[in-house]
């Protein structure tokens, strides 16, 4: 494995005292963390007028400067403003956040479907819209459908070559198209799980008797990783996902090994 992999490995997979995001791979994922940031700038303005305010109240309206109390109880237009101040920030939070929210659950043709099954304690996977034949996933051709399925154990610590991450690696990996709009289907077999995968902004919970819906539509090649973020028993910390996605092309010569297979 060259070091260039290894960097990319380390971008898209959590780091031992990490405080900040991952690199986004999807568009929502950089929405998510660019509102983050934008909720964040607004909050620290709030938080230091808030407190600026307290601690001018408690030096200036203290009983050693003003031993008599003014007897006015209230000001009609200071109401005004402290009412209209948090409803214009409300309003100017609301609309990036609902613009997010809706593109969250936006509804596109997908180029092929991936079904997420949460057991205990592993991920089992299948594929569908496939085509048989070799071909590009932009194609307007006929497609014959096709189900590749498999399951995904994490490795233990003994098998893992040389940056491989502890905890995180898996014997079998997801492997989806670069730039291609992919369905998720989630669900479980046993008990309540969560599909968690950060750098694609995504952490959809897995329901028994319930199939829930999730959009990718990732930008770049790479290895990621995520975990199942529902705690479902004694090895919920065992049962990690990680996502190879590849080239149109590469993804294709794998849906073909596959189906020789």
């Amino acid at each position: 494995m060259s070091i260039f992999n290894l960097l990319i490995i380390k971008n898209d997979a959590p780091e031992a005292w990490q405080l900040g995001f991952q690199d986004p791979a999807t568009p929502v994922a950089a929405g998510m963390i660019s509102f983050h940031h934008f909720l964040m700038f607004v909050l620290i303005i709030i938080g230091v007028g808030t407190f600026w305010l307290l601690y001018r109240s408690v030096s200036l309206f203290s009983s050693d400067k003003h031993p008599e109390p003014k007897t006015w109880t209230h000001s009609a237009p200071l109401e005004v403003i402290w009412t209209i101040i948090p409803a214009l920030v409300l309003f100017m939070i609301a609309g990036p956040s609902f613009s997010l929210l809706y593109s969250l659950d936006e509804a596109i043709k997908p180029d092929l479907t991936l079904k997420a099954i949460g057991n205990q304690w592993y991920w089992s996977y299948e594929y569908s819209d496939l085509a048989s034949s070799k071909r590009d996933l932009s194609s307007d051709e006929e497609s014959v459908d096709n189900t590749i399925s498999f399951e995904s154990y994490m490795l233990p610590e003994s098998d893992l070559a040389l940056g491989q991450l502890r905890l995180l690696e898996v014997d079998n990996r997801v492997a989806l198209p670069v730039k291609k709009h992919i369905r998720v289907l989630i669900t479980s077999a046993d008990v309540l799980h969560s599909w968690a995968v950060p750098s694609f902004g995504i952490k959809v919970d897995a329901c028994p008797g319930r199939i829930s819906q999730a959009s990718l539509f990732i930008l770049r090649e790479g290895i990621y990783y995520g975990q199942c973020s529902e705690i479902c028993g004694v090895n919920h910390g065992f049962m990690p996902i990680v996502v190879d996605v590849r080239s149109v092309e590469a993804f294709s010569d794998w849906r073909e090994s596959n189906y020789d297979e």
